[in-house]
């Protein structure tokens, strides 16, 4: 197991800036919020807030996938990154194929996700677009060779997506329980993105617990080989059980990827939610939040008080767990679905340190 370590003296040039105008945007933070984000440079050190980047095996995205690491001010100074305006700063969530067998708790798991993403990205517009069925996106799929399971191209469904993005959408991205190839002589893939059209599409089919074992209910007979136009065969496909693990997890997907979508590359500075992975393993030790340096870069592009955003994603993980998020559409005999959040538990033990730094001297 390797360690990757920078000295404190690295971390703060990369949070900072050497650049007079990004250190001078720098000192408009509150003391409090300056000493939440210099927690930073103690990362490793007993009680820290933050932790370092493990690398596990040659397999980790890490050294699987070199990158230079990229400050907050190579972030600032990138040509194509994207902030939301007043006339584009929707996040919009598109739904593919079915997310359960009950389509009530599927609903909810949904609006879960919606309600999360919407604490995560504080200040920005979450919204869901009308489910669609895999018969409507006309894309390619196939069965996987290996597993023998089903898999769409990640290609067609982004050009599905382009079609139907919003004008006031910041990004659209598309969330399925079906597993992903990017083209035929992958394997898999987690999900697909175009940043330059804020457009990203991502599977949680890989996220149940049982997908690689050969007893997997969404293996499909060996010698099954569907045509191209018959879609009837995601009819009643296999999802995974809604879990408190598959929350979380889905829950870190989304936002890294969407955290993509504002121009943020992949963190190689601390343990952070916008590391990359190549694996389940190397995904489930990612936190549920940014590191310091991502932190400073999304709140950058938003402009959210960083308070209020650690207030709204403790609320999201204590609220009552039998409302819904959309009381419109909930009848009086509707069932109730308690929102599995016991795989949250440290990260919420987490978010409670950090407002306690941000609200010390607030008392």
């Amino acid at each position: 197991m390797k360690v990757i370590q920078y000295t404190p003296e690295k971390l703060q040039t990369a949070l900072v800036s050497n650049s007079q105008y990004l250190t001078k945007v720098y000192s408009k933070y509150t003391k409090e919020e300056k000493r939440l984000l210099e927690e930073g440079f103690h990362a490793g050190q007993p009680g820290s807030l933050f932790q370092l980047i493990t690398v596990h095996s040659d397999s980790d995205w890490i050294l699987a996938h070199p990158e230079e690491p990229e400050d907050f001010e190579a972030f600032y100074r990138k040509p194509y990154r994207k902030t939301p305006n007043e006339s584009q700063s929707t996040i919009y969530i598109q739904t593919i194929g079915s997310f359960g067998e009950v389509a009530a708790q599927t609903d909810r798991y949904v609006e879960w996700l919606r309600d999360y993403c919407q604490a995560f990205f504080y200040g920005l517009s979450v919204k869901l677009l009308p489910a669609v069925a895999m018969s409507e996106t006309k894309c390619s799929f196939r069965v996987n060779s290996n597993s023998y399971n089903l898999q769409i191209l990640t290609g067609d469904l982004l050009q599905f997506l382009k079609k139907r993005k919003p004008k006031d959408a910041f990004c659209i991205v598309g969330i399925t329980m079906i597993d992903l190839y990017p083209k035929d002589s992958w394997n898999f893939v987690f999900g697909q993105a175009s940043l330059t059209e804020g457009m990203g599409v991502f599977s949680f089919a890989r996220y149940d617990d049982n997908f690689y074992k050969r007893s997997y209910a969404g293996r499909l007979k060996k010698h099954l080989q569907p045509r191209q136009e018959d879609y009837s065969v995601f009819d009643g496909y296999y999802t995974p059980p809604i879990t408190s693990t598959l929350l979380l997890r889905s829950c870190k997907t989304m936002t890294h990827e969407i955290g993509h979508m504002f121009g943020i590359s992949h963190c190689q500075w601390l343990s952070c939610v916008m590391q990359g992975s190549n694996h389940l393993d190397e995904s489930d030790r990612r936190p549920l939040d940014f590191c310091p340096i991502c932190l400073r870069k999304l709140q950058f592009a938003i402009g959210f008080n960083i308070a209020e955003r650690y207030k709204a994603l403790l609320h999201w993980m204590d609220e009552d767990q039998t409302q819904t998020s959309v009381k419109a559409s909930a009848s009086h005999t509707a069932p109730h679905f308690t929102k599995p959040t016991e795989a949250f538990h440290a990260s919420k033990l987490w978010v409670c340190r950090c407002l306690e730094i941000l609200e010390k001297d607030q008392e």
